[in-house]
Parts: C-alpha cells; sequence; structure tokens
C-alpha cells in the first residue's frame, strides 16, 4: 500500500486486521510526512521515539488478537492535553519546560487502545483565539490555498494545529479542544470532521483549562466515522474529573446507518446573520436540501436568545479564564522572569505573568478580572450566566418539540489570511465564534461537517447541533450528510 499516511482511521484499522500493512508502516509513514511539512507549524513537540515504540507494541497486541479500534493507528495530540515527560506548554511561554510528570484522562484512554502519538500540535495560547496566531511556537498555515493565490491562510483556532495536520495528511486524526468553537471552525476551515461532544463526556483532567464550564475535548479525523471511532475512545467517566458524566459510552461506529427518514432537523431562524456571504447561505440552503432528500423533516426554529450569546460568552469565557490562569505565577512550574536586586514576590508575580503571557490571553484575563471585580460582579458576569441558562432554554425547548438536531453553518466565512484580522478591532475575529458559541454554553453536542467549496476553491462546513448525550444520533444524521455532499476535495501540497 502507497502513501498510508492519506489513511482515515477506518481504512488504516481494517488493512491493520487484515496484515495488509503493520502499524510500524503506518507510523514511518506519517513521522517521513511531518519531518517534511514543518512550513505548516503544526507539529511543535514530536516524539518519534514514543511513536515506534508504541507501534511496535500495538503491532503485538493486533497479531494477538486483542487490538480495539484505536489500536495502532497514528495521530497526534493537541498542545493543551498533559502527556507525561513530553512537553505540554499549551503554546505559551509561561509553561516553557513544563513536562508533566502524568498523563491527561483523555491521551491515556487513547493510550491504552492502543493508539500511537506522533507528537504535540500547534494552537493558540492557552486556546485563546480563533486563527492560531497568538502561539508562542508561531503560526500554523492552513495547508489550503486559494486558487492562484499564493497567500498563507489561517486553519482557525485554537486546534489549528490538529486540523492543519489532519488536512496535510500528517497524521490519520488528531484530538481538538472546543471551548467555543476551536474544534468545529477549524474543521471547517480545512475540510476536515471536527465534534465537540456533549460537555461531560469526556474527561477534562488533565487539559490545560482554560473556561472550566464551557471546555471539552473531541476528534478531529478526515471523515464522520473516523470521528465515530475516536471519540469512542476519548470518552469515559472520570472520578478526578467532577464534570465527567457517569454514563456508558455507546459503539458510535455501529450507530451510522445512514437512515435518518422521519428526524425532525431544525432551521434555526437567528442564525441568518445580516451581511452572511452569499456563499454560506446557499451552502446552508444545499444542505438543507440534502437532509431533506434523505428523508429528513425540515422545521423552521427559534432560538431567541442566540443574539445575546457571543456577549455572554465573552464575559464568562474570560472570566474562567482570569481565575485559572492566576496559578501561572512562576512558584511552582514553568517560567520564571528573572528578577532585578531588591525584587520581593509581587514584582517576580508581575514580571513573570508580564512576559510569559501574550498580548490576547494578557487581553482577556484583564477583562476577566474586570466583570469578576466587586463593583462589576452583578452587571456583567452574574448577568451572563443568567442568559446562558436562557440560550440553554431556548435549546431545551426546541428539543422538547420534537427536533432531533439543528443545521447551521459551521462559520461565517471560509478560511481568511494570516495577519488580515489581527490588526483589526479583536471583536472582528471574536465574531467567528458567532455561530459555534452557543453550543458550548448549553453544553451540547456539535459537529462540523466539510459541505463544498467556495468560488476560491476552499473548503466550507456546515454545523449540526444535537441532543445532549445523543452523539451518536447526531454523527448518524452528520454521515448522512457527509454522503450526499460527497466532499473529498484535498489541498494541493505546496509544503
Amino acid at each position: 500500500m502507497s502513501e498510508l499516511n492519506k489513511l482515515g482511521l477506518a481504512q488504516a484499522r481494517d488493512a491493520l486486521r487484515k496484515g495488509d500493512v503493520t502499524s510500524v508502516e503506518l507510523t514511518e509513514a506519517c513521522l517521513k510526512e511531518i519531518d517534511g511539512a514543518d512550513a505548516l507549524g503544526a507539529f511543535v513537540h514530536k516524539t518519534p521515539e514514543i511513536a515506534m515504540e508504541r507501534a511496535a507494541a500495538a503491532d503485538v497486541r493486533i497479531k494477538a488478537g486483542d487490538a480495539p479500534a484505536m489500536c495502532g493507528l497514528p495521530i497526534g495530540i493537541k498542545d493543551l492535553f498533559c502527556t507525561k515527560g513530553v512537553a505540554s506548554q499549551a503554546a505559551s511561554r509561561i509553561l516553557e519546560g513544563f513536562r508533566p510528570e502524568y498523563e491527561s484522562t483523555v491521551s491515556q484512554n487513547l493510550a491504552d487502545a492502543g493508539a500511537v502519538m506522533l507528537g504535540k500540535l500547534n494552537m493558540d495560547e492557552f486556546a485563546m483565539g480563533s486563527s492560531n496566531e497568538t502561539s508562542v511556537y508561531g503560526n500554523v498555515v492552513n495547508p489550503w490555498r486559494r486558487a492562484g493565490d499564493d497567500a498563507a491562510l489561517t486553519p482557525g483556532g485554537s486546534s489549528g494545529g490538529s486540523a492543519s495536520a489532519v488536512a496535510a495528511d500528517l497524521c490519520l486524526a488528531a484530538t481538538g479542544t472546543d471551548t467555543g468553537g476551536s474544534i468545529r471552525q477549524p474543521a471547517a476551515f480545512t475540510g476536515t470532521v471536527g465534534i465537540k461532544p456533549t460537555y461531560g463526556r469526556c474527561s477534562r483532567w488533565g487539559i490545560v483549562a482554560f473556561a472550566s464550564s464551557l471546555d471539552q475535548a473531541g476528534p478531529m479525523t478526515k471523515t464522520v466515522r473516523d470521528s465515530a471511532i475516536m471519540l469512542g475512545a476519548m470518552c469515559s467517566h472520570d472520578p478526578k474529573d467532577s464534570t465527567s458524566a457517569d454514563l456508558p459510552v455507546p459503539d458510535f461506529e455501529a450507530m451510522l446507518t445512514g437512515d435518518i427518514r422521519g428526524k425532525k432537523i431544525g432551521i434555526p431562524r437567528e442564525y441568518r446573520m445580516e451581511g452572511m456571504p452569499a456563499e454560506i447561505e446557499a451552502l446552508w440552503q444545499s444542505g438543507t436540501d440534502m437532509l431533506r432528500d434523505a428523508g429528513a423533516e425540515i422545521v423552521d426554529i427559534s432560538l431567541p436568545h442566540t443574539k445575546y450569546a457571543l456577549p455572554a460568552y465573552y464575559v464568562i469565557a474570560p472570566a474562567e479564564a482570569s481565575s485559572n490562569l492566576a496559578r501561572y505565577d512562576g512558584v511552582r512550574y514553568g517560567r520564571r522572569a528573572a528578577m532585578a536586586k531588591g525584587d520581593g514576590i509581587t514584582e517576580m508575580y508581575e514580571k513573570t505573568r508580564a512576559e510569559g503571557f501574550g498580548p490576547e490571553v494578557q487581553r482577556r484575563v484583564m477583562i476577566g478580572t474586570y466583570v469578576l471585580s466587586a463593583g462589576f460582579y452583578d452587571a456583567y458576569y452574574n448577568r451572563a450566566r443568567k442568559v446562558r441558562t436562557l440560550i440553554k432554554k431556548d435549546f431545551e425547548d426546541v428539543f422538547a418539540a420534537g427536533v432531533d438536531a439543528i443545521l447551521t453553518p459551521a462559520t461565517p466565512s471560509a478560511a481568511f489570511g494570516l495577519g488580515e484580522m489581527t490588526d483589526a478591532d479583536p471583536v472582528a475575529m471574536y465574531l467567528n465564534d458567532v455561530f459555534t458559541v452557543t453550543v458550548n454554553l448549553a453544553g451540547l453536542p456539535g459537529i462540523a461537517v466539510p459541505a463544498g467549496v467556495n468560488g476560491q476553491g476552499l473548503p466550507l462546513g456546515l454545523q449540526l447541533i444535537g441532543r445532549p448525550w445523543e452523539e451518536g444520533d447526531l454523527l448518524n444524521t452528520a454521515y448522512a450528510l457527509e454522503a450526499a455532499a460527497g466532499f473529498v476535495a484535498k489541498p494541493e501540497k505546496w509544503w
């Protein structure tokens, strides 16, 4: 078999079980591809020794007939997941030199399932960003290019390294995290599939925290089937995470029938934003028609508090971030600033945090500290929490009325150029999350599926939002949409 790195998880798993290929061969193919792709800036800590060791162990398990679905499959791990003995920096200068003595629950679950870690993937610093331009390692570049244009494009953020690596076939799949769209937006920008499961489905233990009531890990893959396979391996109940749900993990792959006849798909009128590009509107309509043709019933729905979602999110997320990031002070681990003679502990805190955090993280910490301060707590933070409850109730009402899933665009545009938005008002960048943040505020599962290309040949994605804990049903609807869309485009190799 040639070009083994281009296989998806399901294809590679089947080839491994038939004996057509070994995990060592698959892993070598990916490592070779990674070494030639530094121009993408996707892999930031390469771990070839760990990869080859795990691949050899996986081959033994497969031969012995003791092989879970992920066994022997080479994947990338976002730099937000703590990996024992391997640098885990959350793309921040303040965690320079941090090599945890423990493994995150999700990456441990994947390791236990026999998955092969190729290395750590680039991301926005502390997952704060929509374009992967806030990383201490430098920008990630989208493998896609506009037709006839060599301008470097963003892969989206914060899981930009994961999206770029999967789209460029550097790995078979990757882990991502999603706080306000950080799996689904980059998936849409790179023509890949990304699912954010229900809040509590994947353990947050050992994942560097951004906003604890919103963060959720999920897979980024080449197909919906691959997402179902990897999500099953990532999920588990974890007593170390108080928000982890004690629920059985179904066989998500077995639920992929493609039959969605009789399913009710809601189209929210509030997502028809003013100034939405005609291409996004047309894609949304096309996705609606595809689901209708597959036998689903299309219904118009209202989510009346949608317009308050972004403001509420950008109060709640920075508030939680300012609290979570207070622990980075130069005392116990990570970077400590050089001290001048006579400096005390206060100066040490100030200098360490000033040089350790990048401008976007500093901005959000300051916003968060402000909205949590005594004089503004009720005016901002408490009010945002009340709005969040109303947004959650909007979805509950729609699902109670019999809607099975909701179809929306994943992003308000295709991938934009690196540097195009960084000098603008930061709010312009935050608007990239307009279709995705509601899902995090309500704790729901959401998936981005590639469904077409724009006039410049760049991928565009659609988002499906499901009922809580019904990822299997959501994946099946996404599977039907994927089959109808027939998206097979790949970026032309330039790196």
